[in-house]
């Protein structure tokens, strides 16, 4: 939807808070789930990232960005912030830390994107019945989610590992700091690979496993059971929050449909930011047996009543920033642009994209990024090409390993910053698709308007998500249609990526691709 002016804001507004793998951002939200203008206070954040695969923050030097970023909203806000009426929260799955019996933190803040337990992750699977865990939790066996990454600091460090009495992602920690309580969301569980993602419930029968007990994993809570109250110091410093609900956590992605109008089957959400997924909500089967869940496909929640399934890669935005840092090119400079006016498929390269690791869709806790056709003839721009080609084409095997728990007759909404400011790649995904792409507005901030419809839900103001699915509050930029003229060059293209993609990982064994430990 488009923003309103901060005078013209209808009330009640809403705090949304927005934290991204790569930025903290927070903004204002009016009764009608627009953002306000000029409220948006944003600000970027670096991973340490190893040799070995590590991919890490310190905790507390990320709760102390995001209190900057409400610092900001807030002053921006002026007068209006005293009618915020309750606060909304989205947060990057997958994310653990260790915390010691008063709740400070033991070991770093692991990420998603940490690949140091892929050695761990493949022993759980030799041990345990990979796909029996994957239909109920929802999670693969990889060193994206908790029982990996539990296991590679058990056995790497026994003793850091011994002190943790509790294990929590990023948003519990900053409950703990900020509203002296610590619980979890169903849908920020969901994306540990801990929990029993058809019940809602902790999968206590998995944790022993994985050297758990039950106790040491925080209670679980729905979305729009809220806290009241800060602590102290920040009741004091921020008074126009201090007595309204802040409403817990929810997983990014599911945030990121909800703010699509992405709310049933019937339309997907495709997300092209740093990294890239596709998603779909569906209703809780009443069946009790759930859903049957693809070889390639996780199962998260949005809530008790909601089910999200989809894939992410790990390679999207930041693949591109990475090329054009060791090329020497600007986004939208003339490199890239060239890259833009390129035809399809004419460089003679073949990129297996996974410079950042792999998720989906083939979950090779051991892949890594692949340049093939290198010749003297190839110029910045061909690679640059070739990189916006090889990211639509793992998303094309995600929409191929999706498609059976879609209906026959869905949409496809595009949000995030990275694709939305390049009609380029936009049109590149929906040729390789074979489908057409709505894209929302560039400027429209999918998660956090998602968490501030949330937030609005849980407050009573919208009774039920339906209407974040109506034209009326969801803006489409523009609508682009599959050029059939494009679709043979782009199989191509994808069907070298795949064979390229078999070869390797015949010519690779396990043990030789392992990443090696610092």
């Amino acid at each position: 939807m488009p923003s309103v002016a901060r005078k013209a804001a209808a009330p009640p507004l809403v705090l949304a808070l927005d934290l991204g793998t790569s930025s903290l951002r927070a903004l204002a939200f009016d009764h009608h789930a627009r953002a306000v203008a000029g409220s948006e206070e944003q600000l970027r954040h670096a991973l340490r990232t190893t040799a070995d695969g590590g991919a890490e923050t310190d905790p507390d030097a990320l709760v102390e960005l995001l209190r900057r970023c409400v610092d900001g909203v807030l002053d921006r806000l002026g007068d209006r912030a005293a009618e915020i009426a309750a606060v909304g929260v989205a947060c990057f799955w997958h994310s653990l830390v260790g915390v010691d019996a008063t709740g400070d933190a033991v070991t770093p803040l692991l990420m998603w994107g940490d690949t140091r337990s892929a050695t761990m992750a493949a022993s759980l699977r030799a041990e345990l019945d990979a796909e029996a865990v994957h239909q109920q939790t929802g999670c693969l066996l990889h060193s994206s989610f908790w029982p990996a990454k539990l296991r590679w600091m058990a056995e790497t460090d026994g003793a850091t590992f011994g002190r943790a009495v509790s294990w929590w992602s990023f948003p519990e920690y900053v409950a703990h700091r900020w509203h002296r309580a610590v619980r979890t969301t169903v849908s920020m569980a969901s994306g540990t690979g801990l929990l029993d993602t058809r019940r809602a419930v902790w999968a206590d029968d998995l944790l022993p496993a994985f050297g758990l007990r039950p106790d040491q994993l925080p209670p679980l809570c729905e979305r729009d059971e809220p806290w009241t109250g800060l602590a102290p110091d920040l009741a004091g410093r921020w008074p126009s929050l201090a007595g309204v609900p802040w409403y817990p956590a929810v997983g990014d992605g599911a945030a990121a449909n909800v703010g699509s109008g992405a709310v049933t089957p019937a339309r997907i959400a495709l997300t092209l930011g740093t990294s890239g997924a596709m998603r779909a909500i569906q209703p809780l089967p009443t069946d009790g047996v759930g859903i049957q869940l693809p070889p390639a496909v996780w199962a998260y929640r949005l809530d008790r009543k909601r089910i999200v399934v989809g894939g992410a890669l790990s390679n999207g935005g930041n693949l591109m920033g990475w090329l054009r840092g060791l090329l020497g090119a600007d986004e939208g400079d003339a490199t890239a642009s060239a890259a833009e006016r390129l035809p399809p498929d004419v460089h003679g390269l073949t990129i297996l994209p996974a410079v950042a690791g792999e998720r989906s869709p083939s979950w090779n806790d051991h892949a890594t990024g692949v340049i093939a056709g290198l010749t003297l003839a190839t110029r910045a721009e061909d690679l640059l090409r070739a990189g916006m080609e090889a990211v639509a084409y793992r998303f094309a095997l995600l929409y191929e390993a999706l498609r059976p728990l879609l209906p026959e007759d869905h949409e496809i909404a595009a949000n995030g910053g990275a694709i939305l400011h390049s009609p380029a790649w936009l049109q590149i995904v929906a040729d390789t698709l074979n489908h057409r792409i709505a894209a929302l507005p560039a400027e429209d901030e999918a998660t956090a308007r998602g968490a501030a419809i949330l937030a609005l839900n849980a407050l009573g103001v919208w009774p039920d998500l339906a209407p974040a699915e109506r034209p009326d509050h969801v803006d489409v930029a523009r609508v682009y249609e599959p050029d059939p003229g494009n679709r043979a060059r782009y199989q191509a293209g994808l069907a070298r990526q795949r064979r390229l993609e078999a070869a390797l990982s015949q010519a690779v064994g396990v043990e030789d691709a392992a990443p090696t430990r610092a």
